[in-house]
């Protein structure tokens, strides 16, 4: 059977952003657009054809684009909300002096990751290990850091933009939770081995206590916007399902509830131009992928997305997510820890792991990556087979 061109075209863009990723938002923009124009002069869209159909599609998509669009703008700011806070100053005076200190961090990073954005997560835990450990920070505990935030969110509507995808396309909460079976296990797994690599490495640092009090008015407005956020899902898509296709009300609720607090806690600005080319990188991502023929992709089942899993690991997670929420059928708990922490097992396979490489540029290698971080890989095998035997595949539209 040929491979449709589409998928080519998505490929090529994917592997782009895998080599050139100081250049990401530019090729990810060609390829989006490299795939219109194919789609405009040969294949239609989804059968309809010329500037109609690419009309028609946009407006069936519009709004989980701009809810997207707005949310993940938002959380940039709730997350710098959070680090302003202060919480994060006194996460070291919880860790213990031994190696059991680095395993509480990555306890700590899963945690922080289920409420607040994958990447923030995943900053804060480097941040606060670059501190602990004099910058002596192993690979194999840099990949851990990565997988406990991107399994922390993989449970959360709120805490990994994928799971936040599954969420804006009307797939319940509830059918996401049980990601947490095998992400709890996952994190045992994976991060007592990297606790222990890392103290042989460089042992914690004895710390001192704060001076500096919790800024407790942030905390409460990190609150507040993820009431609304919560809060206007569960109206929308439980009390009106077909209203909630029309309008991006959830990213809006994020945004009213921003500025409301605004004059209480006034957000720091600074940091939306950095996050406003990050979301557009993304979007063009899960527009292009909306382009496929889903019809084309293997049918929906727990070997399917165990493969995900792997797979996300060299492609971006966001756009395989895109696809499978095309094509519906699946168990949306076991695909959020596939492809969440699926890419945690090399640097470029999620968003965090491409962060938290800006404060560690040496973990910016595929090899050292997979020799340090081999942890990574097993725990996603045993997390994902514990879910399977204990839970089952239970697929959903």
């Amino acid at each position: 059977m040929s491979i449709p061109v589409e998928f080519m075209l998505f490929t090529a863009t994917l592997v782009g952003v895998a080599l050139l990723h100081s250049r990401s938002l530019e090729v990810a923009a060609c390829g989006l657009g490299a795939i219109l124009v194919y789609k405009l002069a040969f294949a239609g869209f989804h059968g309809v054809s010329g500037f109609g159909g690419l009309w028609h599609h946009f407006a069936a998509e519009w709004v989980i684009l701009a809810n997207l669009l707005c949310l993940l703008l938002g959380f940039s700011l709730l997350s710098r909300h959070f680090e302003q806070s202060r919480v994060p100053d006194r996460i070291p005076e919880l860790l213990p002096d031994d190696w059991r200190g680095g395993f509480v961090l990555l306890v700590l990073v899963f945690v922080l990751s289920s409420f607040l954005d994958n990447i923030a997560a995943a900053l804060i835990g480097g941040t606060v290990a670059a501190s602990v450990y004099r910058r002596k920070v192993h690979i194999g505990y840099i990949a851990a850091l990565v997988a406990a935030s991107n399994a922390g969110g993989s449970g959360s509507v709120v805490g990994d933009t994928t799971t936040t995808m599954m969420w804006i396309d009307g797939v319940s909460p509830i059918q996401v939770f049980h990601a947490y079976v095998a992400a709890g296990v996952a994190l045992f797994v994976f991060g007592i081995p990297a606790a222990m690599q890392q103290h042989r490495y460089s042992p914690i640092m004895a710390h001192a206590e704060s001076s500096l009090p919790v800024d407790w008015p942030r905390v409460a407005v990190v609150l507040l916007v993820l009431v609304a956020a919560v809060a206007t899902n569960v109206l929308m898509n439980v009390g009106f399902p077909d209203l909630a296709q029309q309008f991006p009300f959830i990213g809006v609720a994020v945004w009213v509830a921003l500025l409301a607090a605004a004059r209480w806690r006034a957000p720091d600005w600074k940091v939306l131009p950095g996050a406003l080319r990050g979301t557009v990188f993304l979007l063009c991502l899960v527009f292009a992928a909306s382009l496929m023929p889903v019809e084309e992709l293997p049918p929906a089942s727990w070997q399917t997305a165990f493969g995900l899993g792997f797979v996300s690991a060299v492609f971006d997670n966001i756009p395989l997510t895109k696809l499978a929420l095309e094509q519906g059928a699946y168990d949306w708990g076991m695909l959020a820890y596939a492809v969440g922490f699926g890419g945690s097992m090399i640097w470029f396979g999620s968003s965090a792991g491409v962060a938290i490489t800006n404060l560690f540029p040496e973990a910016r290698a595929v090899g050292p990556w997979l020799r340090s971080g081999w942890h990574v890989a097993v725990a996603y095998v045993v997390g994902f087979f514990t879910l399977l035997l204990i839970l089952g595949w239970h697929p959903h539209q």
